[in-house]
């Protein structure tokens, strides 16, 4: 994919990359999760490094830990062996392989490598990769087939906010979206989805009615899962969108109403990522208290009261 000048804009503006090792993973987490059939799962996490996206969204901040050329040969297969190799008899149910990237990308996973990476992947029920909506097909169909458990393939909706959608620099439409959707919905593969709060170009007074609509419109076209993402400065780029007054950072009481107006779709679960979660802006004295009471819903799903402060109010 040819770099366009906004390409080269956002890319201009990132900071120096970190300096990685692409035969060593990024690390990996064990952590539970509940599924649409009401099911906790043990989760293991993989978080691989290899290529680069090619997709330079203005949002992104996982350029940060990849290689700037293509994956080599083996790398991948040699990274999940070595993560595996850790649990040391951990039950895990299933697995996701976060490659920052796109997993049915050939320059991020050789087509070599896929066999050996559904053999490590065999032993788990459900397995979870990442992509573009753009490159799911005959490859994804192909992978899901060399292992008996169920693939679920992750895609980055962000929002259905009509002008921010065109600006983000995604390359995707809601035509596009759906496409996907449908494809690994015929071909018995889940679809987990990924909506933005705090998205570049859409209004701060209504960046949480668009994320609402955003996790409705995901659920809508059978997502299983749909994770809520508050977006992260310091690519440079969202900077320069702050600077004019295009982007505004989310808050934790912003993610709180989302997820709590999102309490009533049913058939998907709905669950707001707390990676760096206490980077968002909230008060020191019921923060804490405020983002325990999200990692209970992300698990159990049942509406709790919000956290009362008399400090803050709740703001």
């Amino acid at each position: 994919m040819t770099a366009s000048a906004v390409d080269q804009q956002i890319r201009g503006l990132r900071p120096p990359k970190v300096l990685v090792d692409p035969y060593v993973a990024q690390g990996s987490l064990v952590e539970p999760e509940r599924r649409p059939n009401g099911k906790i799962e043990q989760t293991l996490t993989v978080f691989l490094t290899g290529a680069e996206c090619p997709f330079t969204c203005s949002f992104c901040d996982l350029w940060r830990f990849t290689i700037d050329g293509p994956t080599p040969l083996g790398a991948l297969p040699q990274q999940l062996q070595n993560v595996l190799e850790t649990l040391d008899g951990t039950a895990v149910d299933r697995i996701k392989l976060y490659n920052a990237s796109n997993f049915f990308d050939l320059r991020a996973v050789p087509a070599e490598d896929l066999p050996t990476l559904a053999r490590l992947v065999a032993p788990f029920a459900g397995v979870t990769v990442e992509s573009h909506a753009s490159m799911v097909g005959a490859r994804t169909v192909e992978f899901a087939r060399q292992f008996p458990g169920r693939l679920e393939v992750a895609v980055g909706l962000e929002t259905v906010h009509p002008v921010a959608l065109t600006q983000i620099n995604k390359r995707l439409d809601l035509p596009g979206f759906d496409q996907a959707a449908q494809f690994v919905s015929e071909h018995n593969i889940d679809l987990r989805v990924f909506v933005l709060l705090g998205t570049p170009h859409v209004p701060a007074n209504d960046s949480v009615e668009w994320t609402v609509r955003s996790v409705e419109y995901a659920v809508g076209r059978g997502a299983a899962t749909v994770s809520i993402i508050p977006v992260r400065g310091g690519n440079g780029e969202l900077e320069r969108l702050q600077s004019r007054g295009d982007f505004t950072p989310p808050t934790l009481s912003e993610l709180e109403e989302v997820l709590d107006r999102c309490n009533r779709f049913t058939g998907s679960v709905v669950t707001a990522d707390l990676w760096d979660v206490e980077c968002l802006p909230a008060c020191e004295s019921c923060g804490p208290a405020r983002v325990e009471r999200l990692r209970r819903l992300n698990i159990s799903g049942v509406a709790e009261p919000r956290i009362g402060c008399a400090k803050c109010g709740g703001e």
